[in-house]
């Protein structure tokens, strides 16, 4: 028989660094486009995983010697060899006791249509795949577009892993910012944790704004959900600012053209 105890048992036998369990019913309220009892109305529970990211994968970031390795065997290898391996084989605990579950790893932003920075501009260019969202339509009334995106950082809060941070990233008391999460959703009902109420995690010092080379934090606008009766608060972020940074690009300044990014004259290389 499977009860919470022994599906984190399971869990961390089986290589979870961190676990926790919401009910289904701590999402009311949630947007229809993020909603995830949208796809699976008969769930009852979301167990939430995470896997930590080595220190010791930032040191040479920390050197700037050394970049890679963040990126291939942490980041990289987390969200595309060692979890999909765990969550399929994780989700299967439930099905092989006769309850329904659904694994979600690493979701893309390409397949949700609710956040402003990812609609498809109608007058282009549009990223790869972006200008497929201009077709994503409701097949009935009342249900969202597909592909519906859940927040793993919300469905983490409310397993009760930590906090999210005004960066937006999720920190937990064990790692900070050093995990990656994914989650499965069953019919199973599990009792569930409770939402984290333990010292702040994020003490608001703003080093992210400060520190971020894309400058894709706001330091002066927030956003602000309630989650299960708790208000939540993060600095508005960026992503499309995030997402040329990642790649070692920067706006270029009025006047400016830049030369950075085939095809684009609005990006220059950062300093």
């Amino acid at each position: 028989m499977l009860d919470s105890p022994t599906v984190k048992r399971i869990a961390k036998e089986m290589g979870a660094d961190l676990v926790g369990i919401t009910p289904m019913s701590r999402f009311e309220g949630a947007p229809l486009q993020m909603d995830p009892r949208t796809i699976m109305p008969n769930a009852k529970s979301m167990v939430v995983v995470g896997f930590r990211i080595n220190r010791g994968a930032l040191r040479g970031i920390e050197e700037g010697t050394h970049f890679m390795n963040y990126a291939s065997m942490a980041y990289g290898a987390v969200n595309t060899v060692f979890m999909p391996n765990f969550i399929i084989r994780f989700s299967r605990i439930f099905e092989d006791e006769g309850y329904e579950a659904m694994p979600f790893g690493y979701e893309s932003t390409f397949g949700n249509s609710v956040d402003s920075w990812v609609k498809p501009d109608p007058e282009g260019p549009n990223p790869p795949l972006r200008d497929n969202m201009l077709w994503s339509k409701p097949v009935a009334p009342g249900k969202p577009a597909p592909d519906v995106l859940v927040h793993v950082r919300i469905a983490a809060y409310l397993a009760g892993l930590g906090e999210i941070g005004y960066s937006k990233v999720f920190l937990t008391p064990q790692f900070g910012p050093r995990q990656r999460l994914f989650m499965v959703m069953t019919e199973l009902e599990l009792e569930p944790d409770p939402i984290y109420s333990g010292p702040p995690l994020c003490n608001r010092c703003m080093a992210c704004v400060r520190e971020c080379p894309g400058q894709a934090i706001n330091p002066d606008k927030t956003v602000k959900v309630t989650l299960a009766g708790h208000e939540v608060e993060w600095g508005e972020f960026d992503p499309y600012k995030c997402l040329w940074a990642f790649r070692g690009a920067e706006a270029v300044r009025e006047g400016e053209k830049g030369h950075y990014i085939a095809g684009r004259d609005d990006f220059k290389p950062s300093p």
